[in-house]
């Protein structure tokens, strides 16, 4: 009986090795494949740089006042100053905001507005889609053709209209960016359920006596959702993109907040006095924001699809 149960352990032990084994290894040669592409590295380094701004801003520039997503100003400065003078690495705006400031605050900001907005998006999407590709009929018939709606109009065109009857504010432009996100994700999650639901082993599991909802979330959607993590990682550049477009007509972020897209905003009208650093240092981040997570993107593709990892 006590060889049994100093067994027992090693048993199980055995049993979670041989379980996890195939899904190692799996992750050993994703790596391997990613390793291999140097946009993808790059992209994950800007990812990685992006990612330790928004998690630790204080490291870099300590918070000041109650908010720290509100640039500080000193009146003592009342024009905008070149980068490298004293107090401002990066230059200063009107009545001396900081620009460094309000780019490294403006990381975190743009990060949580990219998971929030990209993450409800995707569930979103993926709920209707699953539901629409398994269920058929019907219901499918009346999801997809209100998908089709959202997808007939430009999605800027419609972000931008959507937040301009809610008002400006970032609340604002967040719930406009999310109504419109969702349905991207609705197609691409339906067309790959239409696929897999066909397999043997969905049918076989169906013989098995499983309920609707294990077939659904069990066997078909973590064969069906690869597509989707792209798209989803391509997104949140393009999330942050969106949300600069929105801040620089007037529909994003109030003046003086620590967002890219609303201080260049405020540095387009001092463009033409040659103040060109209140520009140019928000617009690069910008670019190497969207910059990584596409390149990212493009890494993903390769090692989630199939025919890419022959």
């Amino acid at each position: 009986m006590s060889a049994d149960i100093t067994e027992l352990p090693l048993t199980l032990r055995g049993r979670l090795k041989m379980a996890l084994a195939p899904r190692i290894r799996e992750l050993r040669f994703s790596l391997h494949l990613l390793s291999k592409s140097a946009s993808s590295i790059a992209g994950l380094v800007l990812l990685i740089f992006f990612l330790i701004l928004a998690l630790f801003p204080s490291l870099f520039a300590p918070a000041r006042g109650v908010d720290p997503y509100v640039i500080p100003f000193d009146a003592t400065h009342p024009f905008p100053e070149p980068p490298g003078s004293e107090g401002f690495p990066l230059g200063s705006g009107p009545y001396g905001y900081d620009i460094y400031y309000g780019i490294i605050w403006g990381a975190r900001l743009s990060m949580v507005f990219a998971i929030v907005v990209v993450g409800i998006s995707v569930l979103i999407g993926t709920i209707l889609g699953l539901i629409a590709g398994y269920r058929g009929g019907v219901i499918d018939e009346l999801i997809m053709r209100i998908t089709d709606v959202f997808l007939s109009i430009p999605f800027l065109i419609l972000v931008i209209a959507i937040a301009a009857v809610l008002g400006r504010g970032l609340d604002s432009s967040l719930k406009a960016m999310i109504v419109v996100f969702w349905s991207g994700y609705t197609r691409i999650i339906r067309g790959q359920v239409l696929a897999v639901r066909e397999n043997a082993y969905v049918d076989a599991a169906r013989a098995a006596g499983s309920g609707e909802l294990r077939i659904m979330f069990r066997h078909i959607l973590p064969n069906s959702w690869a597509p989707s993590i792209v798209q989803a990682t391509m997104d949140m550049g393009t999330v942050v993109l969106v949300l600069a477009a929105l801040s620089y007509l007037g529909l994003g972020a109030e003046p003086g907040t620590a967002e890219w897209g609303a201080m260049v905003q405020e540095g387009a009208d001092w463009m033409v006095a040659g103040k060109w650093w209140m520009v140019f240092f928000p617009g690069l981040v910008i670019s190497l924001f969207v910059l990584g997570f596409n390149l990212l993107g493009d890494g993903m593709r390769d090692i989630l699809d199939p025919k890419m990892r022959r």
